[in-house]
C-alpha cells in the first residue's frame, strides 16, 4: 500500500532542495543595478539644462578608501564669495555608478555664508563623485573626486 505522506514530503523535500540550490547559484551571480555614464550626464541636464560645464571652483572631498558603501563621508564646496552679486544658487552630487545619478541638490543663497555643505553619501562601488554648482550669474562648475569603495551599496538584487 503506498503511503501518501510519504510521497508529499518527498515532493516537500525535493522542492526546499531546488529552492536552496537555486537561492545560492542566485547569490553567487551579480544583480547589481548600476548606472551609466550617460545617466549622469543626463541627471545633470535635468537639473541644470544644456549650459556648458567649466572645471573649476568646485571641490570634493572623498576618503581615497571606503570600507563600506553604505556610508560615504563626502563634502562639497566652491570657491564664492558669497554676496548678494556672486554666490552659488545650486549644487548637485551626481554618481556615475547608483542605480540614480543623482544623490542630491542644494539650494544656497547669499545669507548661506559658506558655499560647502558635508554630509553621507550611498555609492554603489568604486566611482568617480562629479559635483556640480550653478553660479549666480547662470555659470555652471564641475568637481570630481574618487574613491574606492570595498563592500558596495546601492545594489539592487
Amino acid at each position: 500500500m503506498k503511503n501518501d505522506r510519504t510521497d508529499e514530503f518527498t515532493l516537500s523535500r525535493r522542492l526546499v532542495l531546488t529552492g536552496l540550490g537555486a537561492g545560492m547559484l542566485s547569490s553567487a551571480l551579480p544583480f547589481a543595478a548600476l548606472g551609466e555614464p550617460e545617466d549622469a550626464d543626463a541627471a545633470i541636464r535635468d537639473i541644470f539644462g544644456d549650459g556648458a560645464l567649466k572645471e573649476g571652483k568646485v571641490t570634493v572631498k572623498l576618503p581615497p578608501i571606503a570600507e563600506n558603501g553604505n556610508s560615504v563621508a563626502i563634502t562639497v564646496s566652491v570657491d564664492s564669495p558669497m554676496t548678494e552679486d556672486n554666490h552659488v544658487r545650486r549644487m548637485a552630487i551626481i554618481s556615475p555608478r547608483n542605480p540614480i545619478a543623482e544623490i542630491a541638490v542644494f539650494e544656497l543663497g547669499p545669507r548661506a555664508g559658506k558655499a560647502e555643505v558635508s554630509t553621507r553619501i550611498r555609492m554603489a562601488g568604486t566611482q568617480r563623485i562629479r559635483a556640480v554648482a550653478e553660479m549666480s550669474d547662470g555659470s555652471l562648475w564641475v568637481g570630481s573626486a574618487s574613491t574606492v569603495v570595498t563592500l558596495a551599496a546601492c545594489v539592487i538584487g
